[in-house]
């Protein structure tokens, strides 16, 4: 195979792995969503909870954060995914906390790959 072929396929693989990195992230909100509305004020904290974590997100975790650096961003991600597993596992859904934490980890893990890092942090 020639190299320009690999790369094309290096590409491919890359971006289909930050979509999943993407879908991981609306499963985190969704997950928070699901135990705001089964708590106390489930009309206030429904979108309260995924509100407050997108914000978190977008200054901490994103690849183009302002105030995130490689330990914050990476301890952002873990409070994240971590606190939208322990939402489902608390309203009942202990499967899924625990399919949600390993998708996380791996989508995740396979997105510190360098050349797939990069496809996130390049210029537009």
């Amino acid at each position: 195979m020639s190299t320009s072929v690999e790369n094309r396929w290096v590409v491919i693989f890359g971006w289909t792995v930050l979509a999943l990195v993407f879908l991981d992230e609306l499963l985190a909100m969704t997950a928070l969503g699901v135990w705001g509305w089964s708590s106390a004020a489930p009309w206030l904290l429904v979108w309260l909870a995924p509100l407050l974590v997108m914000l978190a997100w977008a200054a901490f975790a994103s690849p183009k954060a302002p105030y995130g650096g490689p330990g914050v961003r990476t301890s952002v991600k873990i409070l994240v995914f971590g606190l939208a597993s322990l939402a489902l596992w608390m309203t009942g859904h202990p499967t899924l906390a625990v399919s949600l934490l390993a998708f996380s980890i791996v989508v995740n893990g396979l997105a510190m790959i360098p050349s797939i890092r990069d496809l996130a942090t390049a210029p537009a």
